[in-house]
């Protein structure tokens, strides 16, 4: 099926550009996470299990603040809900100034604040990701929020590689630093936001008797609730890789090669996890750019289609990390980051596709799914901790299987 529509409808424009800025700044906030993992684990002397914790309770504030983000999104707006999202993660991380008066609780405040910073992006998200699919025709919903999400890739990016060389590249860096500067630009934008117009959407009931008892409609959607589930999958596996693939990448023996390569030819002693956060950098580039292919694949394609074809390579690609085939599994955790890339937007967009009244309900539930990233990660480093690194892969393959059935069953459904 050809889409010739327009990706943006007309005289959204504007608000498609700014609510984008925000999937920047959440996927800036999210990649730092993937850095701190390691640099935690090093700095206060833990183990994998214990360090995920910071990924827990980050995930674990998008949980609870799913849903009565929705309901204040609903009742005041999509601007004042993504000023509250603002102000809650730049407070958040201004207030990592006060981390020197925790003494040997410093840890303990960290992943307060970083759960404080979860709830703030939370808002963001619920706010973001329907506002996008209606800012033009409900057939290129899926390409614009793969479009939309790229930027997300772009933050990963930076969060990723700035935080790498912030972190291991110096000795003893402070981390409350940067975070303090995010917090501040945070605010000042959460003030010239506040300011902003933007066009607010009334969805039309698909279903009056759904309306009134939401649940109950959403119960008796199957396809909503597989795409729930596959939602959930997909964040055990995308955060969960992400958190620990500086890990993986230290004992794969292809970082130590190019640490002892660059140690050699340039004289350059690079601490290897500085190495592993640049190539964890050129994954999330890859991922960006899989998020704009994607979007141009789905104005040719149905959705459905690109997202088989894409849950088949992360199954293809996890399975080899788990053969344990040294550089070839290297290369392969390396292309998992093209093939998850739109699984996340696409899933989202399919999920609510028809939904009518239910739209912002339904929302509001998918963005409860991080929650999984949150379990994904805690399995992965407790899996990490008993064997290895290559066996807790066997988390992720496990999340993206899942997708692939979801994948079928949305192909064998007859395109409306």
């Amino acid at each position: 099926m050809k889409h010739r529509h327009s990706l943006v409808g007309q005289g959204y424009m504007l608000p498609f550009v700014l609510i984008t800025f925000f999937f920047f700044l959440w996927g800036f906030a999210r990649a730092i996470l993937d850095v701190l993992n390691p640099f935690f684990q090093e700095t206060f002397q833990i183990n994998k299990t214990q360090a995920s914790l910071i990924q827990f309770v980050t995930y674990l504030a998008y949980f609870l603040m799913a849903v009565p983000a929705g309901m204040m999104i609903r009742r005041y707006g999509t601007r004042k809900g993504v000023v509250v999202g603002l102000l809650a993660f730049g407070g958040a991380a201004l207030a990592f100034v006060a981390s020197r008066f925790f003494g040997p609780y410093i840890f303990r405040f960290y992943l307060l604040l970083l759960f404080v910073i979860g709830c703030g992006l939370a808002c963001l998200e619920v706010a973001a990701n329907p506002y996008v699919t209606l800012l033009g025709d409900k057939e290129t919903a899926a390409g614009r929020i793969n479009r939309a999400q790229s930027f997300n890739g772009l933050g990963c990016i930076c969060g990723s590689l700035l935080g790498g060389i912030y972190c291991f590249s110096g000795e003893n860096p402070n981390i409350s630093i940067p975070y303090i500067g995010i917090g501040a630009i945070v605010l000042v934008i959460a003030v010239l936001f506040s300011r902003v117009r933007l066009p607010e959407f009334v969805i039309e009931d698909e279903d009056s008797a759904a309306l009134s008892r939401p649940t109950k409609g959403l119960s008796a959607r199957p396809l909503f609730l597989f795409g729930l589930f596959a939602l959930f999958c997909y964040e055990i596996a995308e955060i969960a890789i992400n958190s620990f693939f500086i890990n993986y990448a230290v004992e794969n023996h292809m970082v130590e090669w190019f640490t002892d390569f660059i140690a050699t030819h340039f004289g350059m002693n690079l601490h290897p996890k500085f190495i592993a956060s640049i190539v964890l950098s050129v994954g999330l580039l890859l991922f960006m750019l899989g998020r704009f292919a994607g979007s141009m694949l789905m104005q040719r394609m149905r959705a459905e289609q690109v997202l088989l074809g894409c849950a088949i390579g992360t199954v293809t690609m996890t399975t080899l990390v788990v053969m344990d085939i040294h550089g070839v599994s290297f290369v392969a955790s390396i292309l998992i980051f093209v093939f998850e890339s739109i699984m996340f937007p696409t899933i989202f967009a399919l999920s609510i596709k028809g939904l009518g009244g239910l739209t912002q309900k339904a929302s509001a539930i998918l963005m409860m799914t991080p929650i999984g990233g949150a379990i994904g990660t805690v399995l992965m480093g407790m899996a990490a901790d008993m064997h290895n690194m290559t066996f807790s892969f066997l988390v992720p393959l496990t999340a993206f299987a899942v997708i692939l059935i979801y994948s079928v069953v949305l192909l064998r459904k007859k395109p409306e």
